[in-house]
């Protein structure tokens, strides 16, 4: 299909899929496993209305609940999932990771969210869909075709500074037993160095935490005293710090405030807009044989 969205490279990171109206992103990388199902919504392929328009994956910002849910189904039935087997985060900026179980299965979705302060996932059970969400900030997804393990983090710019995606894979090699060079990770579409401004505090941040040789990468100030800061190359420098090799990233191209029209943007709506979401689940129906372990 001819592609929908503005790509900051040429690059062959993200591929645009579209199933009964839905338009959603998946990763080349993670397909190749053969062991996961996963996603990125967009605005396309829903039925809210407005500045919800039409794919809007939250409860909490004033939408419809009718039509929140109806979303959900739609984007689960293009990936693969149903909703009674999501598991939705509580995020508030931590980098506070879960591992979940079948028996987490449904909640935010089904039932009532009963988690607190939740903003990344661990699981090894296939059928468990790990699901996070964003109009700007970071999706990070992993993915351990040996030991059949799955993370996916939230991560803003406090996420970022905390390196949430480290803490994942600790995370992932605690539970599991991850060996970090195994891993397969991807940074998801999110906002772009030029869409991002930031302050000094918040660079101040950055300073304490990414290493003096990065900084020329991660951020530069401007004549008004404001920066400009990279949140796709300092996770990729999360990614590399917490062990996983190079050629297993996938660095997104795609910039949520660049492209609007079709991904909710909270810079680029000043915070009238739903939410995206991530989505990542081991299938149920694994074969060992499809499994690439090398």
């Amino acid at each position: 299909m001819e592609r929908k969205l503005k790509y900051h490279t040429g690059a062959y990171v993200l591929e645009e899929q579209e199933r009964d109206g839905v338009l959603f992103l998946t990763y080349p990388l993670l397909e190749q496993t053969k062991m996961v199902k996963h996603g990125f919504s967009t605005r396309v392929g829903g039925v809210s209305e407005g500045i919800f328009g039409t794919m809007n994956l939250s409860f909490t910002r004033g939408d419809d609940e009718a039509a929140v849910q109806e979303n959900f189904r739609r984007i689960g039935n293009a990936i693969g999932v149903k909703p009674e087997q999501m598991v939705l985060s509580k995020q508030t900026h931590t980098t506070n990771v879960r591992e979940v179980t079948k028996k987490d299965c449904g909640n935010g979705i089904v039932r009532e969210n009963t988690f607190e302060d939740v903003d990344g996932f661990v699981t090894n059970e296939p059928g468990v869909c790990l699901a996070t969400f964003y109009a700007d900030c970071v999706p990070l997804y992993f993915v351990d075709p040996v030991k059949r393990a799955i993370g996916l983090s939230h991560s803003g710019w406090r996420g970022t500074v905390g390196k949430i995606g480290k803490i994942t894979v600790e995370k992932m090699r605690e539970c599991y037993g991850s060996d970090p060079k195994d891993i397969l990770a991807a940074v998801g579409p999110s906002i772009c160095q030029s869409c991002y401004e930031v302050s000094e505090d918040v660079i101040g941040q950055f300073r304490e935490n990414f290493r003096e040789d990065l900084w020329s990468d991660l951020f530069y100030r401007k004549s008004n005293g404001k920066y400009q800061l990279n949140l796709w190359k300092a996770n990729e420098s999360v990614f590399i710090e917490a062990g996983i090799r190079p050629e297993h990233m996938a660095i997104t191209n795609v910039c949520t405030c660049c492209n609007s029209e079709l991904l909710f943007s909270h810079r680029a709506s000043q915070g009238r807009r739903g939410n995206l979401g991530a989505f990542l689940a081991i299938k149920e129906d694994m074969d060992e044989r499809n499994l690439i372990n090398e």
